[in-house]
């Protein structure tokens, strides 16, 4: 048996705004390890339906890996990462062939820990640094993401479409997919099979899978070595692709009391007297407003969640953060104890996985992007980019997915490919190192 990989494969299917990445390290014709990092969609391209589509990616999948996968790494909890792991009717039940591919490890964020949730059932103020809360506080936000998607399907009458369509993008990411969740778990307890909850400096548990290759896992950070997860800076004229018009950043408005109760009361409307009307209508408004800044609030708090992995391959390196943002990048980058060794590691990547297919501030300009030595009109580096867009952010706030001054850069400095270009008949594509 070889004792490090000759080669490395990197092929990125076609799922729409989502993620899903095979990367196979080739060792011989005979021995090919396979990690499956995310499977997951909220909408696909050509009005494809997820319940024929996931399953026929899920086949491929399994062709590709010749039935066998090493890993499996489920970077976060958002449905465009983890909904193809569904066994549900949803996705025509693509996360049962994915299970018959027997991972002998499951790879999540420590925030994923069924036993870091265990009896919290409501969010508490007895310690900042408490990991029961801060999970409780995201399990409570789901809850309100069930809520508002509810409602977003069957809209009152104060609700414009728009609205109605952006509260049914974010609500639908961000329940908690509890089929896919189940279904991790089941495979992380197989027989023959660990799972790994992790986060910044802490073992992966791929060293004895991918002989040759060191792995390390750059975020996200645990409570314990950074609080910044805890909130998401909405704006940095430093890191974020903003266009120099940018439009002022907002801040999410608290839930006030009931607000989902009252929202849905449309019958409420032939009681209101003429007079107070115009007063009622901006209202409501502003509730679906606040209801809009919490799931995007939420939104945010599981990007910060996300899995950071860079493989170290020989000369080469590969990076993939998830759809990790400005507060989970900055402990590696900024705050950890070997942040300056961290950067110097990146600075030779060979392969970056986009982050949060292309957004606002998950590929920080100064921070990471500057310090790519391979970028440049010679496009040495290679970028993979997952995307669909007009499904999320807008134009106008400067906020569209893809960012339109990030892909302007990895087209002009670096080898990009992305399924955004991909044509109707194709499943995928690859980018190939040697190493």
């Amino acid at each position: 048996m070889a004792k490090a990989p000759k080669s490395v494969l990197l092929r990125s299917y076609q799922v729409g705004f989502g993620d899903c990445f095979l990367l196979t390290f080739v060792y011989s014709q005979q021995d090919k390890r396979h990690i499956l990092i995310d499977f997951g969609t909220t909408e696909l391209p050509r009005k494809k339906k997820p319940s024929e589509h996931m399953p026929r990616v899920a086949r491929q999948i399994a062709a590709d890996c010749e039935g066998q996968l090493t890993a499996i790494v489920a970077t976060h909890r958002h449905a465009d990462h983890i909904s193809g792991f569904g066994t549900d009717s949803k996705t025509g039940k693509s996360g049962e062939i994915i299970y018959q591919l027997k991972p002998k490890l499951v790879i999540q964020p420590w925030t994923e820990d069924p036993k870091a949730a265990k009896n919290a059932k409501r969010a508490t103020t007895d310690s900042a640094r408490s990991t029961k809360s801060f999970i409780s506080g995201l399990n409570a936000m789901h809850r309100v993401s069930e809520a508002v998607l509810a409602l977003s399907r069957r809209p009152p009458a104060w609700m414009g479409p728009q609205l109605a369509k952006d509260l049914q993008f974010l609500g639908m990411d961000n329940i908690k997919n509890r089929s896919a969740v189940e279904n991790l778990i089941k495979m992380g307890k197989a027989s023959g099979a660990k799972a790994a909850w992790v986060w910044y400096g802490s073992d992966a548990g791929l060293g004895k899978l991918l002989p040759g290759v060191k792995v390390r896992v750059l975020g996200p950070p645990s409570l314990e070595q950074s609080e910044k997860i805890r909130k998401q800076r909405s704006k940095d004229v430093d890191q974020f692709w903003h266009l120099l018009a940018g439009a002022a950043s907002s801040k999410a408005l608290p839930l006030a009391e009931g607000l989902i109760a009252r929202a849905s009361r449309t019958k409420s409307a032939a009681r209101t007297p003429p007079e107070a009307r115009w007063f009622r209508d901006r209202l409501q408004r502003l509730r679906g407003q606040q209801m809009l800044e919490i799931v995007r609030s939420l939104d945010s708090q599981m990007n910060n969640t996300s899995v950071i992995l860079l493989f170290e391959v020989g000369s080469k390196k590969l990076l993939f953060p998830g759809d990790a943002q400005i507060e989970n990048w900055s402990y590696a980058l900024e705050d950890a104890p070997d942040h300056k060794a961290v950067r110097k590691l990146l600075s030779r990547v060979d392969l970056y996985k986009v982050g949060h297919h292309g957004s606002l501030n998950a590929t920080p300009k100064k921070l990471l992007w500057d310090g790519f030595k391979k970028r440049g009109q010679r496009r040495q580096l290679k970028t993979a980019l997952s995307t669909l867009p007009g499904k999320h952010g807008k134009p106008v706030n400067d906020t569209e997915v893809p960012r339109r001054p990030l892909l302007k850069a990895l087209r002009a400095e670096s080898e990009l490919k992305s399924t955004n270009d991909l044509k109707a008949k194709d499943l995928y594509f690859d980018h190939a190192l040697t190493v």
